[in-house]
This record gives C-alpha cells, structure tokens and sequence, in this order.
C-alpha cells in the first residue's frame, strides 16, 4: 500500500487536514513533530517543515527515508504573480525554481548550479488527479510555475523581476527545495498552492488575513486528491 506524505510550511497549512484524518500517532523526530493517519483507508504522515528552504528540505527527506513515503504532496499558501491569480485560487506547479538562487557570476543563469537544473517537473499523474477533482468540484486551477526563494516578497520590483527572469505564476519559500528532494530521490510529488496574497506591498496585510482561509481550501483539495491515488 501506498503511503502518502502530505506537508505544510506552517501549523495553519496542516491544522485543516488534521482535523479530517483518523488514527493520529504523533511521532517526534528531528526537531519537528510528524503525525501518521490515515485517511479513507490510504496511510499518510503529516508534518509541517516551518518556513524556508532548509526546514522543508529536511521534513521532505525524513519523510521519505525515515517514513518511507513513496508520494509526497504539498499544501500551502502563496503569493500570486500571474494577474489572472486572485486571494483563494488555486495554483498546480507545473515545475519549480528557486528564484534567490545566484550564481550568474559565473556565467549561469539565475535558479541554475552545475549539476542541477533551473526547474524540476512535477508528477503528471498527480497532476492529472489534481485536474480531475478540480473538475469534479467546479473548481478553477491555474498550472504554471512555481518559484521557491528564502524571503518573503513584499516588493513590486523583486515581483516583476521574478515573472521576467522565469516566467513565474507564483512564489513561496519551500516548494523547489522539496522538488530537489524528490526528484533525487525518484519519489513522485505534487505542489498546490492557494493564494494568499499578491506579493506587492500590501502582501504582508493580505497574508495575515487571507492566509488561514486560503490554507483551508488548499488541504481540503489535496485531501481529494488522496482518495483517488492509488
């Protein structure tokens, strides 16, 4: 049987899937709690990172080498690039980048270290699943491009700069660290994102307003989506 991780970067990204879940066992580990459930009859661990990069770089891996989840997907908020975005939509990535990831010094593009790649791909099954609830829910889904970076944007400029260099739908601080991990790792993995707020200079007000709400629709779609993985 499959067994299914599903992470947030915040408590509020996973408070709304825990509540839905069964047979909760909180496990310690790392300094981070991870919580196995399950949820109609598929096994899951539940965990969020905290904020960044590294921290989701690290629950990812525990995840999959301690746990042994064999798909990971990702719930969280994010800040809207794509003008078509607006506070509750949703977002699939499609692939991933780190945008504050710099060493055009040498002569490589921004997002780009030897041996990596400026984006990583998404699952297209997951994605597929992804498609058939929003469909089955009258829901409207963007796919697009994710760019992952360790600050929170809240600045017009560092905005238009991010959609010109990668031709980014959204931004948020944790998805292309977790795609690093599972793609070296070859485990399949999904990235949902709701939106939060619109990364300019109103960004931090609207996140602390909409961020809850917006966290809510996102775990409540990814929790569809566990009923039709196989």
């Amino acid at each position: 049987m499959s067994k299914i991780a599903i992470m947030g970067a915040m408590p509020e990204e996973i408070e709304p899937l825990l509540k839905k879940v069964e047979n909760v066992n909180k496990v310690e580990y790392a300094n981070n709690r991870y919580y196995e459930a399950t949820y109609q009859g598929k096994e899951l661990v539940i965990a969020y990172s905290k904020i960044g990069k590294v921290f989701s770089t690290l629950t990812a891996a525990t995840l999959i080498e301690k746990f042994g989840c064999d798909t990971l997907l990702f719930s969280g908020v994010a800040g809207a690039i794509n003008p078509e975005l607006k506070i509750g939509d949703l977002i699939i990535a499609k692939q991933l980048c780190q945008h504050d990831l710099d060493i055009t010094v040498f002569g490589h593009p921004h997002g780009y270290v030897p041996e990596g790649a400026v984006c990583i791909q998404t699952d297209t099954k997951l994605r597929e699943i992804a498609k058939e609830v929003a469909g089955n829910n009258n829901l409207k889904v963007i796919e697009g491009t994710i760019a992952t970076g360790d600050q929170f944007v809240a600045c017009s400029d560092r905005k238009a700069f991010i959609s010109s260099t990668f031709e980014a739908d959204a931004l948020e601080m944790e998805g292309a660290s977790v795609a690093v991990v599972c793609d070296a790792l070859n485990v399949p993995f999904f990235i949902l994102r709701a939106i939060s707020d619109t990364a300019n200079d109103d960004a931090g007000m609207d996140f602390d307003e909409f961020m809850v709400g917006s966290a809510i629709i996102s775990a409540n779609f990814i929790l569809d989506m566990v009923k039709n993985i196989e």
